[in-house]
């Protein structure tokens, strides 16, 4: 919403002005609470790991290097953060929603003839980023509190070992607790994330005090110069500078919630000066004392502060892990509406934000994944060599999508698409080329379930079509059902009340209702066949909720309703019906009694080539984790009515 402008009624201004910051500054601290818990933490493990001494290509401890290294992690946050991501992507949105599912939607709007073959490569290719980013769900509360944790080995040697279990214990807490939402604890996300960013901002001012030659490193030359004076150290440096930048696609994804005025003031203002001053005081640090390449986040803070600092840096992880988590339910959901996913049971966690949402299933796939990464990595540094591959791969793939848009949606001319996005996709593809050569230390792992995912999430688009399709033959014409039920062709008895059968549209007579007639031989009164469209817009107004279709014949008590619903918003059937026009409805709704009828499909294996065996099987099995549609679309249990079939794919 743009700025008003200070104009006439000089009396009033105060007020509303004051009312205006105030809501402004509430969503900036909000902004700090959610979206940037992620990056800002990156600062407690990036430089060590570029350091770490147990690396397979470990950056030698130097001056020049220190200059390097600080100034291509400073470089490398302004090109990909500021630039890729609070500049250019996050002007890319759909109705205000951001992420690289924003992205696809807007690629499918734009599958023109011409350019189908092309938009449909790229959407593949973003489905692709959004499996990564369930990768980066799994490793980011690993590493992150893993990361926060280790700081007890420097306030105490002695509890080395007791970082792993603490660090499990805390993580089991943090799913135990998913179910009651994010709203109750979000209130304090805020100000613990503002006196983080306060604190680390602190102490890398001290750090740079001490040896302020530091500061040279704001150059780009000594990033080039470290860069292509010394290629072979620095091209392996790159795979631990990238975690400076992890958590960028946060700002994109969570732009629906918060605003990207919003989001970009957080991150001008607080975020990108706490964490440079953090990199700099901590490359100070290294300048100085050369040994303290262990924990030089934690060695920058005195003595006396180093165990307040530990439980504030745990409190800001597990923010950071609450954000992803938070981000992989919505992804999911987003998933399942554009019909990439089965419908997954959905709690929403909060009345007044439509984005707080707890997916059980997901929930507990997560834990256990990320408990299974913590046991078996042990520590965040042998962790961050699988986290780069996660981010540098989603990054490029947002890069390529969205000036793909800029130049298809917006006209923006060639040569500026291929100069300026060509030079970040490099960039990018440098980080990726980087991140590959730590293919056997751990980089296989985010691809490995980025890749497991993007098969299930095709496959289960792929056998949706199949299943669809079969089940239109199964169907038969909807206008063919009802001109035979006007002629009397099929005999039934009419019986009082109102029935609304779910339907996938009004092609086809749903199978449920064709059983009622063909083998009951009853219909009700009112039949309301009801069909349910998701489309790719975060919410639907009020006003363009439902239309309704009387199916050829204005007396005969049967009608055609399309809900629409966002793929943001929860499918409310009865509350969809209730806002029917009554003078459309060819007599009155008893909704209060009206019986609800489901088609369950059960499917089988067949002979036919519409998928290759082992997709077939694996379409089977994943639905079976197909949430129960009475609870999802809102029917009263006990006015519901199954009725199943059997469909071959």
């Amino acid at each position: 919403m743009a700025e008003q402008p200070d104009g006439n009624g000089a009396e009033a201004a105060p007020h509303g002005s004051g009312v205006r910051d105030t809501a402004r500054l509430a969503m900036v601290v909000g902004a700090l609470g959610v979206v940037f818990g992620d990056i800002g933490t990156s600062p407690l493990y990036t430089l060590q790991t570029v350091f770490d001494p147990n690396d397979p290509h470990p950056v030698p401890v130097s001056t020049q290097n220190v200059y390097g290294v600080v100034s291509l992690v400073f470089w490398s946050v302004v090109v990909i953060v500021l630039v890729t991501y609070v500049l250019l992507a996050m002007r890319a949105d759909n109705e205000g929603e951001g992420g690289i599912m924003a992205l696809i939607t807007l690629l499918r709007r734009l599958g023109t003839k011409r350019g189908a073959k092309t938009t449909a490569v790229l959407a593949a290719l973003g489905i692709f980023g959004a499996s990564l980013f369930f990768g980066d769900s799994m490793i980011t509360p690993a590493i992150s509190v893993l990361s926060a944790v280790e700081g007890l080995k420097v306030v105490e040697p002695s509890l080395k070992d007791a970082v792993v279990p603490i660090t499990a214990a805390i993580i089991v807490v943090l799913f135990l607790v998913q179910r009651r939402g994010t709203a109750a604890v979000g209130r304090v996300f805020g100000p613990v994330m503002i006196l983080w960013f306060t604190a680390i901002g602190a102490f890398g001012i001290v750090g740079i005090t001490h040896h302020p030659q530091i500061l040279r490193a704001l150059s780009p030359t000594y990033a080039l110069g470290f860069f292509f004076g010394h290629f072979g150290t620095a091209f392996f440096a790159l795979a631990a500078v990238v975690l400076a930048v992890t958590g960028a696609e946060a700002l994109y994804a969570d732009m629906g919630h918060f605003g990207r005025r919003s989001i970009t003031r957080a991150w001008l203002v607080l975020v990108f000066p706490a964490c440079i001053l953090s990199y700099f005081g901590q490359g100070a640090l290294i300048l100085g004392n050369p040994q303290h390449i262990s924990s030089p986040f934690f060695l920058l803070v005195p003595g006396w502060g180093r165990l307040p600092m530990v439980v504030l840096a745990t409190a800001a992880t597990v923010i950071a892990s609450q954000a992803v988590i938070t981000g992989a339910y919505s992804v999911t959901s987003q998933a399942a509406q554009l019909g990439y996913l089965p419908r997954l049971r959905i709690a929403h966690t909060s009345e007044s934000t439509v984005g707080q949402i707890y997916v059980p299933w997901i929930n507990w796939l997560l834990m256990i994944s990320v408990l299974t990464l913590i046991f078996a990595f042990r520590s965040s540094t042998s962790l961050a060599f699988a986290y780069g591959m996660a981010v540098t791969a989603t990054i490029t793939i947002t890069t390529l999508l969205f000036f793909y848009v800029a130049h298809a949606k917006w006209g923006t001319p060639l040569w500026v698409v291929i100069g300026g996005g060509g030079a970040l996709l490099l960039v990018d593809l440098l980080f990726v080329a980087v991140n590959l050569t730590k293919f056997v230390h751990g980089a296989w792992l985010p691809l490995l379930i980025g890749l497991a995912v993007f098969t299930v999430m095709t496959t289960w688009q792929r056998g949706r079509k199949v299943v669809t399709a079969e089940r239109a033959r199964h169907e038969g014409s909807l206008r063919e059902f009802i001109d035979q039920l006007r002629a009397k062709e099929l005999p039934v008895i009419e019986v009082p009340g109102t029935a609304v059968f779910l339907n996938r549209g009004k092609q086809t007579a749903p199978l449920a209702m064709r059983a009622n007639v063909e083998h009951n031989h009853v219909r009700h009164q009112h039949v309301v066949i009801l069909s349910i469209v998701t489309v790719p817009v975060p919410r639907v107004p009020a006003d363009q909720r439902v239309t309704v279709d009387s199916l050829g014949y204005a007396d005969d008590g049967i009608i055609h309703v399309t809900a629409r619903f966002g793929y943001m918003e929860t499918p409310d059937v009865p509350g969809a019906l209730a806002a029917v026009d009554p003078s459309l409805t060819e007599g009155r709704l008893d909704l209060d009694h009206a019986s609800y009828f489901l088609s369950k499909i059960a499917l089988r294996r067949g002979t036919a080539p519409t998928m290759a065996a082992w997709r077939k099987r694996l379409f089977i099995a994943t639905s079976y984790i197909t949430a129960d549609a009475a609870e999802h679309f809102g029917l009263p249990r006990d006015r519901t009515v199954i009725m199943g079939s059997h469909i071959e794919v």
